[in-house]
């Protein structure tokens, strides 16, 4: 969406200032008791999740797109978005909505990548997930490895030929 950045009113300024700090994730904007997507990621997530897209008012000119899931359920639509391979960026209210003038102060506080995923609620206790850690040091390769789902982890070192 490119237009001028007063055109839009300053929910959507909010919006659009903290979206352009993640512009290739999606972003879950809370609005209450909903987690929001807005435009290109609501019209993604409506896709991937089946969830509805809808339009409400508009920002510019341009009709608001749409698409949310309840704050309270938003664990097994994360986890659909990341075994879809998607990140997502978790915006959350930080302010105090009885003392604000103007939009809740907001700012991302969570980040889910599929190659970062640790969080035992998102992962997939059927599968395992490996996360490998290599040094190289000399003629000397280091291994560690962390099997998340299991909740294991290796170690080990190889020598190597010098290479010259």
């Amino acid at each position: 969406m490119k237009t001028r950045k007063d055109q839009h009113t300053p929910m959507m300024q909010q919006y659009l200032r903290i979206k352009a700090q993640h512009p290739d994730m999606l972003m879950f904007y809370r609005m209450g008791d909903f987690y929001e997507l807005f435009f290109d990621d609501a019209e993604k997530a409506a896709k991937l999740l089946g969830i509805t897209l809808t339009q409400r008012g508009a920002s510019a000119g341009e009709p608001i797109k749409m698409a949310g899931v309840p704050y309270h359920a938003a664990e097994q639509y994360l986890a659909k978005l990341v075994k879809s391979g998607e990140s997502v960026a978790i915006c959350e209210q930080v302010g105090d909505p009885a003392t604000s003038k103007g939009p809740v102060e907001r700012e991302v506080t969570r980040i889910i990548t599929p190659g970062t995923l640790t969080d035992a609620a998102l992962l997939d206790d059927k599968r395992d997930c490996i996360l490998l850690a290599l040094l190289v040091h000399e003629s000397t390769l280091g291994l560690a490895w962390l099997n998340l789902a299991a909740g294991q982890l290796c170690d080990g070192d190889i020598a190597t030929k010098s290479v010259e």
